[in-house]
């Protein structure tokens, strides 16, 4: 028998139950995991309250990360052996496969080895993120050395992942927070340019960054009454990056700006990326190279054991932490 997290009902995090379930058998093109550690994303909590972009069936299980070792292949599968050390990045739906277990079946190209010494918990917090962070930096918006980028919600693990690409590449990373705590925290995590919402002039503080030129590159999953600001201290030509919305305020435009500098704002998703084979074969190999190299250490906030995946939810919902929840399996 396996164990997973399950809910047989929308709600907050104390629907989620660890039950006992047979154990699952890899199909063909999958693996079976012996999961070690598991991160935890907002998608899960969206989709578990019943407001992700498709509804739960009964009883339900969740889980787009998560790290351990191969069990078992299924057949077809030749890139990968029992044994192997791997993680899981986010490619598929909730309904075709639910991570939160023990033991768990997942798409043999959602997966990939880890680099040799990066724990279960580190690997668990830096496949969303960072590909996420590399889909519309790196293969969108080409993001190179000597452009500045702005990173709405920067302590976020995206946000995060976003300024660890920045320096990779040689691009300066201007992060944006709201909390006196999270200024502080990306101060010590070596981030030169922090500014905060209701204390910095977002537009004169980016232009003076910048020397007046304005950023190239603007990534964003907030939008609300500041973006206007930010789009107003970008360059000729920049990309615009929305990827959520954290604000529930009126988001406006500044229509003159946009016409003149020539600015494209997008939508962006990550399964741009996972959904695409030849993007997720690259997205794989670039930051597998930077975690081995060192370049790229996903921040873990806190670590809580499989039986608290309660309260490791509800400590995700708080917006308390500084990186990516991670739960440990023994």
């Amino acid at each position: 028998m396996a164990r997973h997290v399950r809910f047989h009902q929308t709600g907050g995090p104390e629907v989620l139950k660890i039950e006992e379930v047979t154990t699952p058998e890899p199909k063909a093109g999958e693996v079976r995991i012996r999961v070690h550690a598991l991160g935890l994303n907002r998608a899960e909590s969206m989709y578990r309250s019943g407001r992700y972009v498709i509804e739960a069936q009964f009883p339900a299980t969740l889980g787009y990360e998560a790290s351990g070792y191969i069990n078992a292949l299924g057949e077809g599968v030749t890139e990968f052996a029992v044994g192997d050390a791997v993680s899981v990045i986010p490619a598929f739906m909730f309904d075709e496969y639910g991570l939160y277990g023990d033991l768990v079946v997942a798409p043999a190209r959602a997966v990939v080895k880890n680099p040799v010494g990066v724990s279960f918990e580190t690997a668990a917090a830096t496949w969303m993120p960072y590909t996420t962070a590399w889909g519309a930096l790196i293969d969108i918006a080409k993001l190179n050395k000597g452009d500045f980028v702005v990173l709405g919600a920067a302590s976020s693990s995206v946000g995060l992942a976003a300024v660890e690409i920045a320096y990779a590449v040689g691009a300066e990373p201007i992060a944006i927070t709201r909390k006196d705590e999270k200024v502080q925290e990306l101060k010590k995590a070596g981030v030169k340019h922090v500014l905060q919402v209701g204390v910095h002039d977002l537009e004169k503080e980016i232009l003076a960054i910048t020397e007046g030129k304005g950023a190239r590159v603007v990534f964003d999953p907030v939008t609300g009454p500041d973006f206007e600001k930010v789009i107003k201290a970008t360059c000729r030509d920049a990309i615009v990056f929305i990827y959520g919305a954290l604000s529930h305020e009126t988001t406006s435009i500044p229509v003159m700006h946009v016409l003149g500098k020539h600015t494209t704002i997008r939508g962006y998703e990550f399964i741009e990326v996972t959904a695409n084979d030849e993007k997720l074969a690259r997205a794989k190999q670039f930051i597998t190279e930077g975690m081995a190299s060192g370049q790229f250490k996903a921040k873990v906030a806190k670590v809580f054991p499989f039986e608290q995946i309660v309260a490791a939810t509800e400590y995700l919902e708080s917006n308390a932490q500084f990186g990516k929840i991670v739960v440990s399996i023994d």
